[in-house]
């Protein structure tokens, strides 16, 4: 797996739940080059293989290394610290939602959502990054 050399936008996903995954799939492959991973570990190895999306979507609570741990990671990290990360997750609490933001996590989504909000918040995100 790897992303193609094209100028489609690539993103990464980090989802555990198999359906959650193929809506993802099948509602973002329309316009983006999508690249799908279980946990966070994955998609840390898939990063160090050279592959740097544009934007990486993470479910809050995947096993092993879970959206926050990821988005910690990578703002840490000197090569991927300005990669936008959009958490998605069931849990609505403020107190997640500001942990997740203040960690460096660019957008909270809580599930279920609907397919044009979450199309909406990638457009901003993407937009302060080509400025």
């Amino acid at each position: 797996m790897a992303f193609s050399d094209s100028d489609t936008l690539k993103i990464v996903v980090v989802e555990d739940e198999m359906t959650m995954q193929l809506i993802l799939k099948k509602y973002l492959s329309a316009q983006y080059q999508v690249e799908i991973f279980k946990d966070g570990v994955d998609a840390m190895a898939f990063l160090q293989q050279g592959n740097v999306p544009d934007l990486i979507i993470s479910d809050l609570n995947t096993p092993v290394m879970g959206g926050l741990a990821l988005t910690k990671q990578l703002r840490a990290s000197d090569f991927f610290n300005a990669i936008p990360i959009i958490i998605l997750s069931g849990e609505e609490s403020s107190e997640m939602i500001i942990q997740c933001l203040e960690a460096g996590a660019d957008d909270y989504l809580v599930k279920p959502f609907n397919p044009k909000e979450l199309e909406a918040r990638l457009r901003v995100v993407l937009r302060r990054i080509r400025k």
